[in-house]
């Protein structure tokens, strides 16, 4: 693994997440406990990460381009024990730890710290001199709490055990064809199942994982070269910023394969990046947080099924199934479930909407007492006659900007709490670039103009850069449907083409 000037073999990363586990198992660490860690990608990350799970913890990465007020939710939500960051990090998280009373101990990577903050070298040598090691446990065992976006609400977290991660990884790096040679650039944040899943399938496969943080996209492609990459995952947005750049012989010569992943990949951005590397595989990928990584499409199928997301990826099960869980014939639209051993124990302390999203798997004998459970997507698809899939659209309501995912409900209560909208809606309308961007629809107060510039800079303030609204419209009032509610189709279906031209 390298990132930021240091390389460590496998055999080191092995050694100092073994320090760090002792370490946290030394600071009291209970099994099972919550271990966050809250920093930019750097080779500390992914130690405090795997060292939390060593020790029998869980480790709950958070993206770093979070706000105070959503790192307070998921600390508080999870009731996490220990907390990895930085001392500028932590400086910014002074008005929110008084409300996460189970955070017990704060680490920073920093030499300086704080009284009663704990400097990651110390944490180190604690390991260091440490006998104790984690009780035994098995694969079925709580590993991570990895948190997504729901379409009402805050940030719920996924569950994922030993055997999810393990399973995942193994059948992603098979499909890829992953292996030793490979450096896999990681671009991606580690708070998502794809970007974790760009080290679990470099760890699986004994590749080297190259860390990186990017401002521009041309620095990606700088890197490919630099660091002889073969193999790119990434999402949409950040591939149609790729494919019109140019390519040096440095990056085309060693890129195997590119996969995309967190959304559908226009089809004018995958013509130009296999003008751009032709020798390079295309990858087209869809997946669920709940369940990891569920379809793939074969390169060898890109050029006669492109608009495809492609079959099962291995050790997954597909279904298409209609509301009362049949099966759907060849071409009928339908929900897309999951089933196998990617499929996730559920939403941390939320039975609510485990039951909804985790319910028994169609098609299984009825002599079995104890039903397997499923993911049910809420996603609509299709399967062709040759059992081929096609992604129609979500039923729910959520958000897919840049490749997040993000909650209307959770960017509308922040407008609204500003106290400058009487109503607001939040929607997300198809974008050229974006996948979607977000299209703030809003009346004013009684007596006020709407004020969208200060909309905006509230919004600014409070949320990580890809939440942020790409427009705000004044209603005079907002359209209500026959239940009273906010009648979003109708808002959907008026501004559809207000970004096409983007």
């Amino acid at each position: 693994m390298s990132g930021g000037g240091t390389h460590l073999s496998y055999q080191e990363l092995d050694a100092q997440v073994a320090a760090v586990a002792r370490g946290l198992l030394d600071l009291g660490l209970a099994r099972g406990a919550r271990v966050a860690v809250y920093l930019e990608k750097r080779p500390e990350t992914v130690i405090g990460l795997f060292a939390a799970a060593a020790a029998g913890g869980a480790f709950v990465p958070v993206n770093p381009l979070l706000k105070p007020r959503q790192v307070a939710h998921i600390l508080q939500d999870c009731n996490v024990d220990v907390l990895i960051t930085s001392v500028p990090r932590l400086e910014t998280l002074a008005d929110v730890l008084a409300d996460c009373p189970d955070l017990r101990v704060k680490v920073v990577v920093d030499e300086q710290a704080a009284s009663g903050v704990l400097p990651w070298a110390e944490l180190v040598a604690r390991g260091a001199s440490a006998s104790r090691g984690p009780a035994p446990g098995t694969e079925s065992d709580m590993a991570a709490i990895l948190y997504t976006s729901g379409s009402t609400g805050l940030p719920k977290g996924v569950v994922l055990s030993h055997r999810n991660l393990l399973a995942g990884a193994e059948s992603v790096s098979s499909y890829l064809e992953n292996t030793p040679d490979d450096r896999i650039l990681s671009v991606l944040p580690l708070s998502f199942d794809a970007g974790l899943s760009q080290l679990t399938t470099a760890f699986c496969a004994g590749a080297e994982a190259v860390l990186m943080t990017y401002l521009l996209p041309r620095d990606v492609i700088k890197a490919c070269a630099r660091a002889r990459i073969t193999g790119l995952t990434a999402v949409p947005p950040l591939l149609n910023q790729l494919a019109p750049l140019e390519w040096p012989e440095e990056a085309v010569a060693n890129l195997r394969y590119v996969a995309t992943t967190g959304g559908r990949m226009p089809r004018p951005t995958l013509e130009r990046l296999r003008a751009a590397l032709p020798n390079t595989k295309p990858y087209l990928m869809y997946g669920l947080t709940e369940a990891f990584r569920s379809t793939y499409l074969d390169p060898a199928e890109v050029d006669g099924r492109p608009e495809s997301i492609g079959k099962a990826v291995p050790n997954a099960e597909i279904l298409v199934v209609r509301p009362d869980g049949s099966l759907c014939d060849d071409e009928e639209p339908g929900e897309l479930v999951h089933r196998g051993p990617f499929v996730a124990l559920g939403y941390w302390n939320d039975p609510e909407r485990t039951a909804q999203r985790f319910k028994p798997a169609p098609g299984q004998p009825a002599g079995i007492c104890q039903p397997e459970l499923a993911v049910w997507s809420g996603d609509r698809v299709r399967r062709d006659k040759d059992g081929f899939l096609y992604f129609i659209g979500r039923a729910d309501e959520m958000i897919k900007t840049s490749g997040y995912r993000v909650s209307p409900t959770e960017l509308e209560e922040v407008i609204y709490a500003s106290g400058l909208v009487a109503e607001v809606a939040a929607l997300g309308l198809a974008h050229p670039m974006l996948g979607e961007a977000i299209l703030v629809a809003a009346t004013a107060p009684d007596g006020a103009m709407l004020e969208a510039e200060e909309i905006l800079a509230k919004c600014r303030l409070e949320l990580p850069g890809f939440m942020v609204p790409q427009q705000v419209i004044a209603l005079d009032a907002m359209p209500k449907n026959a239940n009273g509610k906010i009648d979003r189709a109708g808002l959907a279906a008026r501004y559809k083409d207000l970004f096409q031209e983007t």
